[in-house]
């Protein structure tokens, strides 16, 4: 839409721009000097019932006639159209979009979300309040819209299955992709398409039906999730565990200031504790957070590790606290402590 906004406004005005110069050149032609011809053109094109600044002789009699003709329709659709180009906020919505532009040019390891829906929103609220870099594509006139008036919300307008769309939210310099578009074809052809434009790219993609989640994954996609089918085993855990389902809830929903769940990479972990196990850590005197899980080097995981498990460089560690509590425990075991 602000595509073909901006071409129509660009159109209208090279055809204006045209017929000037033909009126100038003509009437110059009749005699006239240019400062003449320009003035007795504008006259001729707005109709405004000026005198002639010299007596029309029977040529310029027709070209003039020629000339409002030609030009009158035009002349009065180009101020219609830039009077509503202003008015309905064109100009205005336009300069918004090369600001976005400009910043999303900039960006890297930021997440790109396919539609701007029930799950896409959802997934961009979560993700904002982790301080990650968003940026919408959505082929919506009012949501996209909606996502101008919305501060600080980085979009593109466009179709996300088209290549070249996927290409201006920079997704090759994006660390994951997320796909909520309402059909799983739709969602297929952007995994396949983002998968050729970026291959190291983590890729979530939303699916509906059963066993498109197969067909997504094969397409490229790192994780498939379905909506509907976590929907029905959360209401069926509500029926058999629904303590165990609310305090989870609780944890995963929970303001990012009261609660987090948090993945820690050991990759900087700090030489003193290389080998060392997680009772030497301490986690919970040094930083009053938990160590809940975690998922070694051969991608298994240990739920609720025992003290006696040693601390590796490639480990990861699955942490709940306080947002404090958590920086507190990663600044602990990415220091060195000349102590221990």
């Amino acid at each position: 839409m602000k595509i073909n906004n901006l071409k129509h406004a660009y159109v209208t005005l090279g055809l204006l721009i045209c017929i000037i110069i033909i009126g100038t050149v003509g009437y110059y032609l009749l005699g006239y000097t240019p400062s003449e011809a320009v003035y007795q053109t504008i006259i001729t094109m707005a109709t405004v019932g000026f005198e002639e600044v010299h007596q029309l002789d029977n040529r310029g009699m027709w070209f003039t006639s020629f000339l409002v003709v030609v030009s009158i329709g035009v002349f009065f659709y180009a101020v219609t159209s830039f009077t509503r180009y202003i008015v309905e906020g064109v100009f205005m919505n336009s300069y918004k979009d090369n600001k976005v532009k400009r910043k999303i040019e900039k960006l890297s390891d930021h997440v790109v979300i396919c539609g701007y829906g029930r799950n896409g929103k959802q997934a961009a609220l979560e993700l904002s309040q982790h301080d990650v870099k968003v940026v919408v594509i959505e082929d919506q006139a009012e949501t996209v819209q909606l996502l101008r008036e919305t501060n600080g919300m980085l979009y593109v307008e466009g179709d996300a299955t088209d290549e070249e769309v996927l290409k201006l939210a920079h997704l090759e310099n994006a660390q994951a992709l997320i796909t909520t578009l309402p059909t799983d074809a739709d969602n297929l052809f952007v995994v396949l398409t983002a998968r050729e434009l970026n291959p190291g790219l983590k890729i979530i993609s939303r699916a509906s039906v059963d066993n498109a989640d197969v067909k997504l994954k094969r397409a490229g996609a790192t994780n498939v999730i379905m909506p509907d089918k976590l929907g029905g085993q959360s209401m069926a855990k509500l029926v058999a565990q629904p303590d165990v389902v609310e305090f989870i809830e609780l944890i995963l929903l929970q303001s990012i200031e009261s609660v987090v769940l948090e993945e820690i990479s050991c990759q900087e972990l700090a030489t003193c504790f290389e080998g060392k196990t997680l009772s030497e850590l301490d986690v919970r005197n040094t930083s009053g957070a938990n160590i809940i899980g975690m998922k070694r080097e051969d991608e298994s995981y240990l739920i609720n590790p025992v003290p006696e498990t040693p601390l590796l460089p490639t480990d990861k560690l699955f942490a709940l606290g306080s947002k404090t509590q958590i920086k507190q425990l990663i600044n602990t075991i990415t220091i060195d402590s000349p102590g221990i």
